[in-house]
Formats: C-alpha cells, sequence, structure tokens
C-alpha cells in the first residue's frame, strides 16, 4: 500500500482533531462504526473512510449541518486520484507535499533545485545516478518535473524562495543558468547565491526544503532527502530551527540583484 498522501494525511489529522475536541476515544467511533480501534487509527492516519462513514463521524463529532462544507471539500480532495499517479512513481511523498503547498523555501547545496532545472540538467542528474536507468523511467522523471514546474506560472502561482549554494552551480551549463535568471524575474519566485567566499556555515550540513500551506491549521513541513530515502519533519521545534537556518542561510547570500549578475556573469564564462 502506498504512502497517503499530504491530502489523505490531513484528513484524517481533522478527523482525529474533531474527535478529541467532542471528548471521544477511538474506541467510542470505532462502536459507532462497527469498525476496530485500528482502522479508526488507520482512518487517522490517512486510510480515506467511505463517504457514509466520513458523514457518521461529522455527525458524531457535532459539526452541524452549516460547518460541514469545507470537510466534505476536504474529503473530495483526500479521494481524488493524484496527476502522477499515471508515472507510476517510486515515492510520491514529496510531489504530494509540494501539489499543495503555497510557498516552498529551500537551501540547496549540491544540485540547481527541481523547479527551476532544464530538460538537459535533469538529464544529466539522471545519468549520475549509480543505479542504471531505463529510457522510459527517465522520460516520465522529466515529465513528472517539467509538469511540476507548472505550479510556478498561471493563477495562485506557488511561491519559491530558492538559496543555492556556489558549489551547486559547478555543473550547470549557459542555458541552465540563463534559465534561473528568466524564472527568477517571475514576481512568485526568489534565487539566491551563496557564494564559498562567504565560509563555513550551516548549509553545509546538506540542502532542505521548508513547505507552507494554505490551510492555517496545517504545520510547516521540514523535508530532507538523504541517500537512501527522505523524511518529513511536523516537529515544531525541529521545524523552527530549520526556519531560522534558512533566514540566516539567505541573509549570508548575495542579494536577488546581486545574483542575477553573478549567475549572469557565470554564464558568460560558458
Amino acid at each position: 500500500m502506498s504512502e497517503p498522501t499530504f491530502r489523505q494525511k490531513r484528513l484524517g489529522r481533522v478527523l482525529q482533531e474533531l474527535r478529541e475536541r467532542a471528548g471521544l476515544s477511538q474506541r467510542d467511533i470505532a462502536e459507532r462504526l462497527h469498525y476496530n480501534i485500528a482502522k479508526v487509527s488507520r482512518i487517522e492516519n490517512g486510510q480515506v473512510p467511505d463517504y457514509s462513514a466520513f458523514e457518521t463521524m461529522l455527525d458524531v463529532y457535532g459539526v452541524i449541518a452549516d460547518d460541514v462544507e469545507p470537510y466534505v471539500e476536504m474529503w473530495h480532495l483526500a479521494v481524488e486520484k493524484a496527476w502522477w499517479h499515471q508515472f507510476r512513481l517510486e515515492d510520491q511523498g514529496y510531489i504530494s507535499l509540494e501539489h499543495d503547498a503555497s510557498v516552498i523555501r529551500t537551501f540547496e547545496f549540491s544540485y540547481i533545485p527541481g523547479l527551476l532545472q532544464t530538460k538537459k540538467y535533469m538529464r544529466a542528474v539522471f545519468a549520475g545516478s549509480r543505479s542504471p536507468r531505463s529510457r522510459q523511467w527517465v522520460e516520465n522523471q522529466i515529465a513528472v518535473r517539467v509538469r511540476r514546474q507548472q505550479r510556478l506560472h498561471g493563477v495562485n502561482p506557488l511561491e519559491h524562495h530558492a538559496v543555492i549554494a556556489e558549489s551547486a552551480f559547478r555543473h550547470a551549463d549557459r542555458e541552465q543558468l540563463l534559465h534561473i535568471n528568466e524564472m527568477a524575474e517571475l514576481p512568485n519566485v526568489t534565487v539566491q547565491v551563496v557564494l564559498d567566499s562567504v565560509g563555513m556555515h550551516d548549509g553545509h550540513n546538506g540542502s532542505f526544503t521548508l513547505l507552507d500551506f494554505p490551510y492555517p491549521s496545517d504545520p510547516r513541513v521540514l523535508y530532507i532527502e538523504h541517500t537512501e530515502g527522505a523524511i518529513h519533519v511536523e516537529d515544531p521545534a525541529r521545524v523552527k530551527s530549520a526556519t531560522l537556518t534558512f533566514k540566516h542561510l539567505s541573509k549570508l547570500a548575495l542579494t536577488p540583484e546581486e545574483s542575477a549578475t553573478w549567475i549572469e556573469r557565470l554564464a558568460a564564462e560558458r
């Protein structure tokens, strides 16, 4: 069974909050629905209940008719088949987060951020993988990444703030560099470069991404990739620490205007 999407986890979290606010235990609602406690627990961890069970939950939790609509919309979003399903991705964790985020702040130490990559750069990244990949796998990955980049355009575009270490530009060709500056001209995209000359800094600990969501009840999420996978962190203390680190790195970095000039100068050399 695949990992629950962000929308499914959000629905489960909201149902748990409603249950606790009503002063009910998982056993109480399990008895009402003729479920076992384990199934209620799975629902609160992201398994979407069928609609009739969902309606019963809202009724038992005391949600009045005038307040039902936002929860119903949340349920429909949770059962909606994600666009990336057709690509049979191995790990849908980050994409489901990014898909629903309104703001993404990322620090990248080794690579150009995915939302700012050209197709040529993407292919170079996938070609460098230690595991041989089929041509179809690579094309699927590129198609997904290009689709993700559409969030930077159109109505209610994603706000993207990328702080990129100088080391990440080492393998970026002229086309890639000019593309970054082109994307940085969008009002919702901010790009800053941290030069090697600033010396050692917290960014040497590795890349990370912070995601904010439009629903006030949704926590900011810290996402960190590593060699064998990735972790999603919602613990407020750890997320706050990462947020402060990002702010510190953005202060060490060149301003957006200085960064654009630096990237343009680098592009002229390649």
